[in-house]
């Protein structure tokens, strides 16, 4: 597992140090605890809704710049990958739920998001900086946690992610 976080780190120019845990942090190679998601729509999901295929969570808040600056990159890697190959999901992690929102309807985001206010998942993910962005297995373990804010829809990353999926992802 050490061996692919260097090669995702190299691909994407980051640094393997670590970082600090926050309190019920997942580590990579746990599996998510079973969690209500709360959407913006007033809907709800589990962290269980989404087993069955390798999932992609985010974790930003509308205040945070580079957050909104790699949106647009997730939003294409959603629609050109959700729901076949893997899922793609946002965590905002906003106190204010209508700042969040207004994010999402003014910056045309099409994936699931769903808000954070109480830091449980923010927490439970281990988003101690943002944007945070998990690689989850389809059984719910974690396979990697990417710091910081990156073209997710480049040729390299994709590459990245179908290795760390195990998948072949088309380009």
């Amino acid at each position: 597992m050490k061996i692919i976080f260097l090669v995702f780190a190299c691909l994407l120019g980051i640094s393997a140090t670590a970082f600090a845990s926050t309190p019920g942090e997942v580590e990579i190679g746990g599996y998510l605890r079973e969690a209500t998601l709360r959407g913006f729509s007033g809907s709800t999901k589990k962290f269980s809704d989404f087993k069955g295929k390798p999932l992609i969570i985010n974790v930003w808040a509308s205040w945070c710049g580079p957050c909104r600056a790699e949106m647009g990159s997730l939003n294409r890697l959603a629609r050109r990958y959700g729901g076949k190959q893997f899922n793609v999901i946002g965590i905002s992690t906003d106190d204010n739920g209508s700042a969040a929102a207004a994010f999402i309807r003014k910056s045309g985001v099409t994936f699931e998001n769903f808000l954070d206010s109480k830091l449980f998942l923010e927490n439970m993910l281990g988003a101690d900086t943002i944007p945070l962005t998990v690689l989850v297995d389809a059984n719910g373990r974690v396979l990697e946690k990417v710091r910081g804010s990156y073209e997710w829809d480049s040729p390299e990353i994709i590459a990245a992610i179908g290795d760390v999926f195990k998948i072949k992802l088309p380009h």
